[in-house]
């Protein structure tokens, strides 16, 4: 029976039920022996009783069972819904073991449902990520690609390339025959129509991977300017210290927090400033740190003191910063305004306050994630994938040279290598280790 896998597939702690699945020809036989029933049908729930192996009760449930080949995994499968509560699942699993099966490796359930063509890699990546969506609209794309959107593009372009391919092999047959003007053009305006969809891809991707993991936006100002406030309004209690006294916040604090739909992961960062002192120097260098990790930068400043040095840092970091979203806000405006506003007339400038609890704030950031949301466009939901296209691209650019001076030997040798950069996104991997890797960062029970 080692053959079988068994796990628990709900997650730990207090719920009104949980689930065992158990994968492999002994799925059937595990059923029997501790359910007691001569007749299990497939895909029928049976309401039952379930024994341990001493042969006394564990409980009354509900059992399925999945006869191969339809079933997620592609093998025999059956799945104990028991009620809640780590003990009563614990003593089923254990009863399962108990009769030879052994547990399941994190992934291992998704690794044989690859191995047995039920999904592709497309479709095991979407559902890992699914279970760890951050946003309403993450969990719209990774519908999509568990309905087989991104394995679509990947068959597209894998097909576009073998027919460039095949054109190519053709005409080397044919060395010594002039090759046609219109197959040459052809030929070169799909690969760039190809290499043009590409670099929309990847970069749609990197603008909306916190769909995925969670938006990250730092709190950025110069010290007692609000930045605590902000964090423990946003989080609705106080997980920062506020003081009057500068430099209170000396390190990076990181926490979650729903903003509409989206979750975000939220910094607050210390104070920037000149100092001497060596903790919050460090504190300061970690708020650099995570200005540059950040996918949206709120920049508080305020508008009850003067624009000063420490203002000009605060803006000239602004400036310095590429390829992200920067929201300015004017924090304090229920006192008397102090603060030159001409400083920041390059920002949609924000006024706001710690005592109307930054409403507007919030509001603003909900309609930033909102937009960064909307599109159809397809999305890369892992680093293996943009690595992949990636190299395709690359040896799709390294093929036009030498396309353009007729050496199609070396065409064809690199638009091969696209080939299987592309293909390896879907497609099986050769190396188990590799399988082994990616299927291991998957939860246990799935």
């Amino acid at each position: 029976m080692h053959n079988s896998i068994a796990a628990i597939a709900t997650a730990h702690g207090v719920s009104s039920i949980s689930i065992i699945r158990v994968s492999g020809d002994a799925a059937l036989e595990i059923a029997h022996k501790i359910s007691h029933l001569e007749n299990i049908t497939p895909r029928h729930a049976h309401l039952t009783s379930l024994y341990n192996f001493n042969n006394e009760l564990i409980d009354h449930a509900i059992m399925i069972y999945f006869a191969a080949p339809h079933s997620f995994t592609g093998e025999e499968i059956v799945e104990f819904q028991c009620h809640g509560g780590m003990i009563v699942a614990q003593e089923i699993l254990d009863t399962i073991t108990s009769y030879g099966v052994r547990l399941a490796e994190p992934g291992e359930f998704s690794k044989r449902a690859f191995l047995n063509g039920k999904i592709d890699l497309t479709e095991a990546e979407a559902i890992s990520k699914l279970i760890e969506a951050k946003s309403v609209d993450a969990a719209k794309i990774l519908a999509k690609q568990m309905k087989g959107e991104l394995k679509t593009f990947v068959d597209e372009s894998r097909d576009a390339l073998l027919r460039s391919l095949a054109y190519s092999e053709v005409m080397i047959d044919y060395a010594e025959e002039d090759i046609p003007d219109d197959i040459m053009s052809s030929i070169r305006t799909q690969l760039d129509a190809l290499t043009d969809q590409i670099e929309q891809i990847v970069e749609a991707s990197h603008r909306r991977r916190g769909l995925i993991e969670g938006f990250k936006v730092a709190i950025v100002g110069k010290p007692n300017v609000g930045k605590s406030s902000l964090l423990n309004a946003l989080l609705s209690y106080d997980r920062a210290i506020v003081s009057d006294i500068a430099g209170t916040t000396r390190d990076t604090i990181e926490e979650q927090v729903r903003i509409g739909s989206h979750i975000i992961r939220l910094v607050d960062t210390a104070g920037i400033r000149e100092s001497e002192d060596t903790i919050e120097k460090i504190g300061i260098e970690r708020s650099l740190s995570s200005v540059k990790d950040a996918d949206v930068i709120v920049a508080l400043f305020d508008s009850s003191r003067p624009f000063d040095e420490e203002d000009a840092k605060i803006l000239s970091i602004l400036e310095a910063v590429e390829d992200k979203h920067i929201v300015v806000a004017l924090n304090k405006s229920d006192l008397d305004r102090v603060f030159d506003i001409t400083k920041l007339q390059a920002y949609d400038v924000l006024e706001v306050s710690a005592k109307k609890a930054f409403v507007k704030l919030t509001e603003r950031l909900e309609r930033l994630f909102d937009s960064i949301g909307e599109g159809e466009e397809l999305m890369l939901i892992s680093s293996r994938q943009i690595e992949a296209v990636n190299k395709a691209k690359s040896s799709i650019e390294e093929a036009k040279e030498p396309l353009m001076h007729g050496e199609l030997e070396f065409f064809s040798y690199h638009l091969q290598e696209a080939v299987k950069s592309i293909s390896s996104i879907s497609k099986p991997y050769d190396s188990e280790e590799i399988l082994d890797k990616m299927f291991g960062e998957f939860c246990l029970g799935k």
